[in-house]
């Protein structure tokens, strides 16, 4: 605050200085004469700095603005016209030649945009490559929906105490001690409930994999939070302890794991002319204590999963789908430009997790052509260092978006009015392929939904992520498709008899299920296995599997020992 006051004074003396001249002149009428009369400027002066002072203060607490002196471009540029206007001789070409100053700075900030797209570029430029790593089908991906998991969280809002005073604030996912986990913190319900009880008691957690958990009530007592009020305000609490800095994104709240809630945002630079956003770090502010801490991305906490807001991610998506060539190309020519999506689930981007556990965030890019729903390409941003993959996608394939991907379960569920969301793109068993949750119109969560990118007419639902793998898996074989081994599950070899044989054909394939005398059951595919093909009853198989833990291990190679005997 007291940052502030002085930043304020300063300001209004400034301003007071450019707007009234150090002479000031009036007519006056006399007896049927005009004369000239010298006018003391020192009370106008000092009434118009107070004036000032009392208006950029209001201002600046009011919007939170940042507090560099290039933020005030738009009242110095005020004050110098009306100083040039009153002044008189010689001082009004000096004050003149400040006010034309003035407004080249004033055009220098606002064309801006047209001038700094190569810069935008540059500062979000994207390693490239073709697909992203296969997912491991053994694990579980964190596909519980947050509409979902929010509906969840209000229906056990009766574990807060004095439910009334609060309500459930913005929902997030992260890692919590190894788990992915949502997290929601409970916030004020107003200005006078703030007011009665000064603290919000806790947390609300729920698991992010399991669609069956039940959220989870964490106490402890938060002060600074996004809905407490005046210095209490954990925004207003972060611009004081920081007021140069340029933030970008909304406070998120992010758990260690211990349990302790931290609030944190993100900041950076402008490009330039106050214009552009390069994220370069984070501030961290504990909500009981009110203690602040600034990290450069480098060197935040372990426990930080989303040290760059979503809301940077977007911007800097937009940044590279159109400036490629330039501010001009983005709206007219428009080559090579491509559009992120706006089907994510936070700021347009929907956070995903590695097998580590590392956060990223997820967008699709689509074509600026109306009524196109192929994909372009994706793109992965690391949610702590800011560093983005973008993904070419099998370039011989056409891939369809995200947007497709939600209309082909809009279709397929019509009588039942159920939608997707949150659609994520993945690599299962080889193949690029859309997982989606699917609610029903209440938003409860009805199933999980998978469909390949590049064969739409491959699709499975089920009621959990691992169930539609499975299904998914025997789905892309039968369309023929060659399904790789696409985790780290081991690969390994068995000595078996065929006790049980079924063979399926699946388009230009056959798809045969055999049941072992040990009695593990084995899947393949003559398209990655021809002498598949004549397997019997009763012979004797030498197989290379792979040991996912499924009813039915994918086979890699077989040896048919009794052809031959």
């Amino acid at each position: 605050m007291i940052n502030l006051l002085l930043f304020s004074i300063i300001s209004g003396l400034v301003l007071a200085l450019l707007a009234v001249p150090f002479r000031m002149s009036r007519n006056v009428k006399e007896a049927g004469k005009t004369t000239v009369t010298q006018v003391k400027t020192a009370r106008i002066l000092v009434g118009t700095a107070i004036t000032a002072m009392v208006l950029v203060f209001a201002v600046y607490y009011a919007t939170n603005m940042d507090r560099n002196w290039t933020s005030l471009w738009p009242a110095v540029l005020a004050a110098a016209l009306v100083g040039a206007a009153l002044s008189g001789g010689s001082e009004r070409k000096g004050r003149t030649l400040l006010s034309l100053a003035a407004l080249v700075f004033a055009a220098y900030v606002l064309t801006a945009p047209l001038f700094n797209a190569d810069g935008k570029y540059k500062a979000v430029e994207m390693d490239e490559d073709v697909e992203i790593a296969a997912f491991d089908e053994t694990k579980t991906p964190a596909s519980v929906p947050p509409k979902f998991a929010r509906n969840k969280m209000k229906k056990a809002f009766g574990q807060v105490p004095n439910t009334s005073y609060y309500e459930l604030g913005k929902l997030q996912i992260q890692t919590v001690d190894g788990e992915f986990v949502y997290i929601a913190p409970v916030e004020f319900a107003g200005f006078f409930k703030w007011m009665n009880a000064d603290t919000v008691p806790g947390y609300f957690t729920m698991s992010a994999t399991d669609s069956a958990d039940n959220p989870k009530f964490v106490k402890t007592e938060m002060a600074y939070t996004p809905s407490s009020y005046f210095h209490k305000n954990v925004e207003r609490h972060m611009r004081n302890a920081e007021p140069g800095l340029i933030y970008y994104g909304d406070v998120q709240l992010e758990v260690d794991d211990d349990g302790k809630p931290h609030y944190i945002r993100s900041y950076g630079e402008f490009i330039s002319a106050r214009n552009g956003f390069d994220v370069k770090g984070v501030v961290v502010t504990d909500p009981e204590s009110g203690k602040t801490e600034r990290f450069a991305l480098g060197d935040i906490p372990e426990y930080i999963d989303g040290a760059v807001s979503p809301e940077a991610v977007s911007l800097a998506n937009s940044y590279y789908g159109n400036y490629v060539h330039g501010f001009w190309n983005s709206k007219f020519g428009k080559k090579d430009v491509k559009l992120p999506s706006d089907e994510g689930v936070e700021a347009s981007v929907s956070p995903v997790f590695d097998e580590k556990g590392h956060m990223f965030y997820f967008t699709d890019f689509t074509s600026p052509k109306e009524e196109v729903d192929s994909m372009l390409g994706y793109a992965l941003t690391d949610a702590r260092t800011g560093e983005a993959t973008y993904y070419t996608g099998n370039l011989e394939e056409s891939y369809m978006d995200s947007a497709g991907a939600l209309q082909i379960i809009e279709k397929k569920f019509i009588e039942k009015k159920w939608t997707g969301e949150m659609p994520v793109l993945y690599n299962f068993y080889g193949e690029a392929s859309w997982l989606t949750p699917v609610l029903d119109s209440n938003g409860f969560l009805q199933n999980y939904f998978i469909v390949s990118a590049a064969n739409p007419e491959i699709s499975v639902y089920a009621n959990s992520p691992n169930e539609a793998l499975k299904l998914y898996k025997t789905a892309l074989q039968r369309g023929g498709s060659t399904v790789d081994g696409s985790s780290d599950a081991e690969e390994a070899k068995a000595e078996v008899t065929v006790k049980r044989v079924y063979k399926e054909r699946a388009g230009d394939f056959t798809l045969v299920s055999v049941l072992a005398d040990d009695g593990r059951n084995f899947l393949a595919s003559t398209e990655s296995v021809p002498l598949a093909v004549y397997i019997e009853e009763g012979d004797r198989l030498t197989v290379t599997y792979l040991e996912t833990g499924e009813l039915f291990l994918p086979v890699k190679d077989l040896n048919n020992l009794s052809i031959g005997e």
